[in-house]
């Protein structure tokens, strides 16, 4: 057999893995980007900063009321935020359960984009222009538990959505974003007291002994 049949024969053979992938639904390509910083850093390069909260979801969106505007402009009291799909570096839908509040820096969606939406699967897609979208290139989220955020608020470790630390009230966030007070005072606020960690160990050590 001559070298160039072989080739064809190889040729064909890839031709044809290929298009049995793409029938069954190939894999996803991954996302792949850097880390742009924890939320105190990302936050001021938004198009919103809103505490808000889990309405509902169908595929890749979500539906969030619009509880309290940290900064930027939203008349509308419920918007969509879009999140991972395809090689879209966002994050999976299922971290946001209904019912779940969080500060989120959003980027809205302001052109569209080329195969972005399919009608085969409308739930499926990067997104409408007017609604939102969510990077998981940085600390672009926060959880809210009543008055006070947790997650990588500032000089937390790369890729780390829960680092120890004590929650900041939402105020103080809030008066960052305004430029009123420093990273420095939220770090210092963020920041875990050693000696009360301690106190609360003992303490567990106290009644586990006493039980």
């Amino acid at each position: 057999m001559a070298a160039w049949q072989r080739l064809l024969i190889q040729l064909t053979g890839i031709a044809l893995a290929l298009g049995a992938a793409l029938a069954k639904g190939a894999p996803e390509e991954e996302c792949s980007c850097l880390w742009q910083g924890s939320f105190a850093e990302v936050q001021a390069q938004t198009d919103l900063v809103a505490a808000v909260s889990v309405l509902g979801g169908k595929g890749n969106s979500l539906d969030l009321s619009v509880d309290r505007i940290l900064r930027g402009r939203e008349f509308n009291e419920d918007v969509r935020l879009w999140l991972k799909a395809r090689d879209y570096c966002r994050p999976d839908a299922e971290a946001f359960p209904i019912g779940s509040r969080w500060v989120m820096a959003l980027y809205r969606i302001s052109e569209e984009v080329p195969g972005g939406f399919s009608p085969d699967t409308p739930n499926i897609s990067y997104g409408r222009v007017g609604d939102y979208r969510l990077s998981s290139c940085g600390g672009y989220w926060l959880q809210l538990h009543g008055d006070r955020v947790t997650g990588n608020l500032v000089n937390a470790p790369r890729w780390e959505r829960e680092p120890k630390m004590t929650p900041v009230l939402l105020d103080l966030l809030a008066a960052y974003i305004r430029g009123e007070v420093s990273s420095e005072a939220l770090l210092e606020a963020s920041r875990e007291d050693p000696a009360l960690r301690e106190l609360m160990l003992d303490t567990k050590e106290f009644l586990r002994q006493i039980q």
